[in-house]
């Protein structure tokens, strides 16, 4: 076997770490906003970066990229973690930075992982040294910077979007790593099944990092063959060293609402197989079932309502069937209720119905209600006239009689209007037969 390079002595940085681009030449992905003629990658070549943030999942290339940018704009890079530094930090660096523009003429980048970890007094000290240039600031951060960020930042930053990695651009990388002998594995002998590659690419759920910190992994723990001393990387091997596929999902995050509203819209949308697909990402991600729960049961009333009243009952039963028996089985239950809303028939006008009344409500005075319906059951209530007048429906032909229920001020709405769709058809009929006088 090829002897390790003298750098191989136990301290070196992960493989994920050593591979790094160190420049744009060596730059992998993200062509949308670091591709020819963008307007990230003209900034750069133009030296005329202004303050960033860069907002993405974990191993998309935030940090390189930062890097990467200070070295092309000969800048002074200096790096702080918020979830470590505090405003002592901050001002340290603001003061280097001062002190690298007097003596070097230098401009400093000052790079901030997790910047959404910083409080509102922590991004308050960042921001007059952003403003009048003492520092360019780079922050990174895996939430929206829209919600984490405060918003006098994000209004003096330029906010680019970092995507997940493709399959292709992580094989790429991976197999970089297995060619390069100063900062790879190329001093091992490494043959590499390109379906096991593939494989790795495809588990990492985009994440560099994850896939070249497998591949290390697996490359140190296989036996090299007794006689070529080479590494043989199966799909089999590498499956071992990354067990289980990276979701991007964060219960806190942008990725959590996204995941959500994919997951309601799908089963809106009548797509079982979608929906399906959103209930198990939530679970793998390790979602609480309750809140799932929640959500079917909201979907049942707000998007299949009276066009299927079963819905609602098959998500209520599936809601205390998790409670009652938990994960693993639970699941079961969950996409017994999300197939049944998914496929069927569709009704919002409960939905509409109940926003109309509160607006109602909420903006329009009425003086009583009619009298005829008022409690009349206590002492007295009949000589002030509660009561009087009710007709019982149940004295009547068919049990129904014509009487106003609503108020006088709101006498003609129709806030319920049944669709044609599935036992909706049915109620809505029922009601044209009953009240001709209303428009449904």
């Amino acid at each position: 076997m090829t002897d390790k390079p003298a750098a191989f002595d136990g301290r070196i940085a992960p493989l994920a770490a050593r591979m790094r681009p160190t420049n744009l030449d060596e730059w992998v992905g993200q062509e949308h906003i670091i591709g020819k003629n963008t307007l990230l990658s003209r900034a750069i070549k133009a030296d005329k970066i202004t303050s960033l943030i860069f907002y993405g999942p974990p191993g998309t290339g935030k940090t390189s990229l930062a890097k990467i940018i200070a070295g092309a704009t000969e800048s002074i890079f200096t790096q702080i973690n918020a979830t470590k530094a505090g405003i002592k930090d901050i001002h340290s660096a603001i003061e280097e930075a001062k002190t690298g523009m007097s003596f070097y003429s230098k401009q400093t980048i000052l790079f901030v992982d997790e910047i959404h970890r910083f409080n509102k007094s922590q991004q308050d000290a960042l921001l007059p040294h952003v403003e009048d240039g003492t520092v360019i600031l780079i922050g990174a951060t895996t939430e929206n910077p829209y919600f984490e960020v405060n918003n006098a930042l994000t209004s003096r930053s330029m906010v680019f979007e970092l995507r997940q990695l493709s399959i292709e651009n992580i094989t790429t990388l991976l197999n970089r790593a297995i060619a390069d002998k100063d900062r790879g594995l190329g001093y091992l002998q490494i043959e590499a099944d390109p379906s096991a590659l593939d494989f790795l690419a495809d588990m990492a759920g985009g994440d560099a990092r994850a896939a070249l910190n497998a591949l290390e992994l697996a490359a140190q723990t296989t036996a090299p063959e007794p006689v070529t001393n080479i590494i043989k990387l199966t799909p089999e091997v590498v499956a071992e060293c990354i067990q289980k596929k990276t979701i991007l999902y964060d219960k806190n995050g942008d990725k959590h609402y996204d995941t959500i509203s994919a997951f309601i819209k799908s089963m809106r949308g009548s797509d079982p197989d979608a929906a399906l697909y959103y209930l198990a990402r939530m679970l793998q991600a390790g979602e609480d079932p309750k809140f799932i729960a929640r959500r079917i049961i909201i979907s049942a009333s707000e998007d299949v309502g009276n066009a299927d009243p079963h819905a609602l009952q098959v998500a209520v039963a599936a809601a205390e069937a998790v409670k009652f028996i938990g994960l693993p089985e639970g699941r079961i239950a969950l996409a017994q209720a999300v197939t049944y809303i998914a496929c069927a028939p569709k009704s919002n006008a409960a939905y509409l119905a109940i926003g109309e009344a509160l607006n109602d409500a909420a903006s329009i005075t009425i003086k009583t209600i009619p009298p005829y319906l008022q409690d009349s059951s206590y002492k007295g209530a009949k000589k002030l006239g509660r009561g009087l007048g009710y007709k019982y429906p149940h004295d009547h032909p068919g049990h129904y009689v014509t009487q106003q229920y609503l108020p006088d001020e709101l006498k003609h709405r129709t806030y319920y209007r049944p669709t044609e769709n599935g036992v909706e058809k049915k109620i809505g009929d029922a009601l044209k037969k009953l009240r001709p006088d209303r428009e449904y």
